[in-house]
């Protein structure tokens, strides 16, 4: 009865979505190029990237920390950020914390204003409140594992302003990023005909097909009907696929590639059409935590937990690892997030120590180093067109008599959020 209702109440919300892409995206069957893509591409081609400079560190913008140790719930004591994703649009970014909820935060207009770094350094020593409050709040029933935003998001259609979630021991949710409501679920089921929760989440490159991770399984929802209809792949084909959890996928912007990365400490890379294997990627020491493209496709970066390297494969040439990135990641089993800046040119990534490292990725060879937080900046984001990023920071702490009194005097770097933004060489 209770899932019947859900799926009624969030029957009105699902059909506006799938109008909105309907009306921005032609059928595969159609064969033509989704129109949302082809104005994407259009605005790409008409937008300079910003040429980001690494050789001066980069300023913080705005700053969050209060507001995730408010006593919200019984956890809150111990919460702490897990992740950041900034919205395909740039209008705001998302971030997971260990108290179950998911928090959106708009970047103001005056985000290059001197008012708004003095305001962020002023929290950071702890002067001042949070730069501002965050604007949605999302709460699911239990952990987060992962969440993604809709593609083509942008602020300007509300129909399209939605991401999906997905936390243990529930179905897929699709939330409206306007008012907060679940505007559908996406339910898989196993063989006890139970929901089974995903452990990483993923639109396509056209936003058409949401795919999910599982154990040694995908399964592929169609965006636009929600409710427990599914393809479901296995990845043991021939003995050769990922033998444990899907950790991540990601797919790639050129040729029709989606790569996933499993616990089992293997990486495969497979044909989106009709999920054929095609390279299994073995090197990483410990379980795959984030899969992530090239912005030309040719190459994938991965990362695990417990392994200090971030690995480079040449997709066109996948007998050995072109090179690695150092981090500290050695005894941390978090996702610890890597990204790539708009211009394909860098990639920074968090870790244990703090720390933020830049590298080039035409040799790997490492760039600079700014220190992000006072603790594991398990979260990395590049603004989609603007010389920002934001990162997440904090841990799980052990061992704690008074775990309110030890989260009470907490610096105001630790367990936290913040909005840095970066010269450019169009900047006199």
């Amino acid at each position: 009865m209770e899932e019947a209702a859900e799926e009624r109440a969030a029957a009105p919300v699902a059909a506006e979505f799938e109008d909105a892409a309907e009306n921005g995206t032609e059928g595969e069957e159609g064969g033509s190029a989704p129109a949302a893509e082809e104005d994407a591409a259009a605005a790409a081609a008409a937008y300079s990237w910003p040429e980001l400079r690494f050789d001066l560190p980069p300023r913080r913008r705005y700053h969050f920390a209060d507001q995730f140790r408010s006593p919200c719930s019984s956890s809150s004591a111990g919460n702490f950020l897990k992740g950041v994703k900034w919205s395909p649009d740039g209008s705001s970014f998302l971030t997971s914390s260990d108290d179950n909820s998911l928090r959106m935060f708009y970047l103001p207009e005056d985000a290059y204003s001197a008012a708004a770094e003095h305001t962020a350094e002023a929290a950071v020593g702890g002067q001042a409140a949070d730069s501002y409050g965050a604007s949605l709040q999302v709460n699911e029933g239990e952990p987060v594992y992962d969440f993604c935003w809709y593609p083509y998001m942008s602020v300007s259609d509300p129909a399209t302003c939605v991401f999906a979630s997905t936390s243990r021991d529930h179905p897929i949710h699709l939330w409206d990023a306007t008012t907060g409501e679940l505007r559908c679920t996406y339910r898989a089921y196993d063989a006890m005909d139970e929901i089974t929760a995903a452990l990483s989440i993923s639109f396509n490159s056209t936003g058409s097909k949401l795919f999910a991770g599982y154990n040694k399984a995908i399964r592929v929802f169609d965006v636009h009907r929600p409710g427990r209809d599914f393809e479901q792949y296995s990845l043991l084909k021939g003995g050769e696929g990922p033998t444990g959890i899907i950790s991540s996928i990601s797919f790639s912007p050129q040729n029709g590639m989606l790569a996933v990365g499993s616990y089992s400490q293997t990486t495969a890379v497979y044909a989106e059409g009709n999920m054929e294997p095609l390279y299994v990627l073995h090197g990483q020491l410990g379980g795959v935590t984030q899969v992530l493209f090239s912005k030309d496709g040719n190459y994938l970066y991965t990362g695990g937990r417990k392994d200090p390297y971030i690995l480079c494969w040449d997709i066109r040439n996948t007998v050995d690892i072109v090179y690695k990135l150092y981090r500290s990641c050695d005894t941390t089993n978090q996702r610890v997030q890597f990204d790539i800046e708009p211009c394909g040119k860098h990639l920074a990534t968090g870790g244990q120590d703090g720390m933020v490292h830049i590298y080039d990725l035409q040799g790997g060879q490492w760039v600079t180093g700014f220190q992000a937080a006072a603790d594991t900046v398990n979260g990395f984001s590049f603004h989609p067109y603007l010389p920002l990023a934001t990162t997440s920071s904090g841990h799980r702490r052990f061992g704690m008599e008074d775990e309110f009194e030890e989260e009470s005097s907490l610096a105001g770097d630790e367990n936290c959020c913040s909005v840095w933004k970066f010269s450019c060489s169009q900047e006199s």
